[in-house]
């Protein structure tokens, strides 16, 4: 039971933890360009209303509240048209744009900082001139073999390995047909005969074996932050497009099928992970914060009614018609926006929820935490 209690607690702060960064980041950003654009904040609030401890400090009011995750900053006239000139709507379309834009860009900076300390404490990912085994699975041709993890796959038929592409290609031609593999073990030259499979189980390919050319190499130290920037960049860019293709799945099923995909994770589902991560060690919270924000940049910048890109529409639609739409208009866009967000985070949750019963006891984790 300490255990698990333990373990519940880790999880919980976790979650807490990276939850609360990725929105604080975020308005964070909001809350620096609005006063260089010379909005007036009302209020930067830690956590959700209701307001436990708050401090006025030249105009803004700095709050504490009683739920503690994320946080939030509240605009003088975001909501509704007003004659101060520190009012949001009374600053320029560049100005504004700034502001909208400026949550996405703090979260996104987040990410690339977060990949950037995995590499420069991990290593930068360097091509070698040799294929690596970084593992083996159980009951495969290459486990029964006795190939191990770190061998050094030189030749397939005595023709000479110098990529992953040529190793991948050579064992698809051999697939049924026994094949002579060569590989290097420490300092010694050995080789196996071994056939792959040409129906192999779904995900384990023809050997059972899990390949790299790539390996984590370190630079002096000097070196390593400005080549971890590089690589976070890097990154954080590749998860840009991952997730625009994940989008593009959800809206897909969404609109074909009704359905949201089991593989999408909502506040339960990150809770989950989150001590998945922490179990795995700090790094590993690092990889989820860096994920997660990318994720929260990119679906903040969509163009949907209460999000950052809907804000944008409506300053779009003021370039090109030249005249703003009522204030009064776009908040109750808005707010329908994000009732129907909420609608879609219940449904991920459901979702999250049902995954977790499927895949673990999980009465049994609340037992162990909560006795009844």
């Amino acid at each position: 039971r300490n255990g698990a209690s333990c373990y519940m607690i880790v999880t919980l702060l976790t979650f807490l933890f990276v939850l609360s960064l990725l929105v604080l980041v975020h308005e964070g950003g909001h809350f620096l360009a609005a006063k260089k654009a010379g909005i007036k904040v009302e209020e930067f609030g830690f956590g959700y209303p209701p307001r436990i401890f708050g401090k006025k400090i030249k105009g803004t009011v700095y709050s504490i509240n009683a739920i503690p995750f994320g946080g939030f900053v509240r605009l003088l006239g975001e909501e509704q048209a007003e004659s101060s000139k520190s009012a949001f709507w009374q600053k320029s379309k560049k100005a504004r744009t700034a502001v909208i834009v400026a949550g996405v860009f703090a979260n996104f900076l987040l990410a690339i900082l977060a990949f950037s300390a995995i590499y420069t404490v991990s290593g930068i990912p360097t091509k070698t001139p040799w294929v690596k085994i970084v593992g083996i699975l159980p009951d495969s041709p290459a486990q029964q073999v006795g190939l191990k993890e770190g061998d050094l796959v030189l030749a397939v038929e005595e023709e000479k390995i110098e990529s992953l592409t040529e190793f991948t290609e050579l064992i698809k031609k051999k697939t049924g047909q026994e094949t002579e593999i060569g590989f290097k073990r420490g300092d010694s030259d050995l080789n196996v005969w071994l056939t792959p499979r040409k129906e192999p189980p779904a995900g384990e390919g023809p050997l059972g074996v899990v390949v790299s050319d790539i390996e984590l190499k370190k630079y002096p130290f000097w070196q390593m932050p400005f080549r971890g920037l590089v690589e976070g960049a890097k990154e954080a860019v590749g998860w840009v497009k991952l997730t625009l293709a994940g989008l593009g799945t959800i809206l897909n099923d969404l609109l074909r099928h009704g359905t949201v995909p089991k593989d999408i994770a909502g506040p339960v589902g990150i809770l989950q992970i989150s001590g998945m991560a922490a179990r795995s060690g700090v790094l590993a919270v690092f990889q989820l914060l860096g994920i997660l924000s990318v994720n929260l940049a990119v679906l903040n910048i969509l163009p949907f009614p209460a999000l950052d890109g809907g804000r944008l529409v409506f300053i779009v639609y003021e370039a090109v018609f030249r005249r703003r739409p009522k204030a009064s208009f776009e908040h109750l866009v808005n707010t329908a926006g994000m009732a129907l967000l909420l609608f879609l985070i219940t449904l991920v949750t459901i979702n999250d929820i049902g995954r977790i019963l499927e895949t673990t006891d999980f009465l049994s984790r609340l037992r162990s935490f909560w006795p009844f």
